[in-house]
């Protein structure tokens, strides 16, 4: 998705270019999908929850629906155990999938992203965006351009 932080509103969330028939190839291969997701508007009463289900629906309206979603409302220095980039959104999402975060691939656009992929024990793939950081890029396990580039190195590694 383009990052609108604290999204409110539905009518403002824009999938990246090519998203849906990426995440549609992996749905195809019979791979579940999930979101985790520092929300700290809620947290910080910036959003309500439900506004961010509204926005989280629209997600799924356009880009097909998600087997599950892990998400941290708690406001950054709350110093819970589940906000990225501690591992409990990715250890969560995992459980709830029957699986285990060996078995996980995070696919992130921030350091925050590759950190909690890291410290859960999942495999962690960088799509940068204009707002990831240079020095993000560089410590990054794997880079690639786009979510399609993510999606052909996942569906590779099945082969």
């Amino acid at each position: 998705m383009r990052d609108v932080p604290h999204n409110s509103d539905p009518t403002r969330v824009e999938p990246m270019p090519g998203a849906r028939a990426a995440l549609d190839r992996l749905r195809r291969a019979r791979l579940r999908l999930g979101v985790v997701s520092n929300q700290s508007g809620v947290g910080r009463g910036l959003i309500t929850a439900e506004q961010m289900r509204l926005v989280n629906a629209r997600v799924e309206a356009l880009l097909g629906r998600f087997d599950v979603w892990a998400v941290c409302t708690h406001e950054p220095y709350a110093g819970c155990g589940c906000r990225k980039p501690a591992p409990g959104l990715i250890v969560e999402a995992a459980r709830r999938l029957g699986l285990t975060p060996a078995d996980c691939v995070v696919i992130g656009d921030i350091g925050s992203d590759m950190a909690a992929a890291r410290a859960a024990g999942s495999c962690g793939i960088l799509v940068p965006t204009p707002r990831t950081r240079s020095e993000e890029i560089a410590v990054a396990p794997c880079v690639v351009a786009d979510l399609g580039e993510a999606v052909d190195l996942i569906l590779e590694a099945m082969r």
